[in-house]
């Protein structure tokens, strides 16, 4: 084994150039994929920080009774997912209003009548407020009920941020793909040159009784060994802008008891190891196309 090692680091060292731009061209890959996977999981964490902050906002119709509001807060306690509620009446919505907006006092000195709704403000469990569709299900659910006038909970804005991460998800794969096909093709290119450079040798090595594995395997190293370096540096770099983009955030998103995490070691490991393996894939391209020849 120690053997095989000293042939392929003989080989990359003979060819420093080519190796380098090899691993300089998986580590900006890497560092792509991984940038696209740091992001969608990170807006998956913000979305469902949201939605556990999620309160729905019920709007009662004009003119029920005190009896009729109760019959809707027993219907509505009743509800799956539904762990209490709080009444916001007319005037103490109007008065928040006024307290909300100081400096809009004109807005309010013109109204003859309030134009607010009584509300019912309910808190959710989490496990109602784990996805969209659960939620507008629930929310389907409220509207349904007798006395009941809208509902609201910020759903346009969490469906199209759903929509916006989705979007990234699928456009992540499909570049990730498409670099990790570049990454194969230089990578076959690299171990082609390499076995171009050394036909000669190969060829005496064949004369002498040298099996195919032990003239191969140096070169499936090689493969693995871009393919390892340029995943670690890829990913390296990737934390080096995580910690400065997190150190000017300070301690989370304004606004939000979010912050940005980085990937896990069961991550970006991953990464590592497929960028392993695209290396690994390269060589052997490369290699079975020599051996059809």
């Amino acid at each position: 084994m120690a053997l095989l090692m000293q042939r392929t680091f003989r080989d990359m060292r003979e060819n420093r150039f080519l190796n380098l731009v090899t691993i300089a061209t998986v580590a900006l890959s890497i560092l792509i994929v991984s940038a696209f996977s740091l992001f969608v999981v990170n807006a998956n964490e913000l979305l469902a920080s949201w939605r556990r902050g999620v309160r729905m906002l019920v709007y009662l119709e004009r003119g029920l009774s005190r009896n009729q509001e109760l019959a809707v807060k027993r219907r509505l306690l009743k509800l799956p997912g539904v762990t209490g509620m709080q009444y916001v009446s007319r005037e103490a919505a109007l008065q928040q209003l006024k307290e909300e907006m100081p400096g809009q006092v004109a807005l309010f000195t013109g109204l003859k009548e309030n134009p607010l709704p009584d509300t019912f403000e309910i808190r959710l469990a989490p496990a109602a407020t784990g996805s969209h569709a659960v939620l507008v299900a629930l929310a389907d659910r409220v509207a349904g009920i007798q006395g009941v006038d809208d509902v609201a909970y910020g759903q346009e804005w969490l469906g199209k941020f759903a929509n916006v991460v989705n979007l990234l998800k699928l456009c992540g794969s499909a570049m990730g793909g498409l670099f990790m096909l570049a990454v194969v093709v230089i990578v076959a290119n690299t171990v082609r040159l390499t076995l171009y450079a050394r036909r000669e040798e190969i060829e005496i090595m064949r004369l002498v009784g040298a099996t195919d594995s032990f003239i191969h395997l140096p070169f499936y190293i090689q493969g693995m060994v871009q393919g390892a370096l340029g995943g670690i540096a890829g990913v390296a770099i990737l934390y080096l802008a995580y910690l400065y983009i997190v150190g000017g955030l300070g301690h989370g998103i304004p606004g939000t008891l979010f912050t940005p995490r980085f990937l896990s070691p069961v991550e970006y490991s991953g990464i590592i190891f497929g960028s392993v393996l695209v290396g690994w894939f390269g060589c052997y391209l490369s290699l079975k196309q020599l051996v059809r020849h």
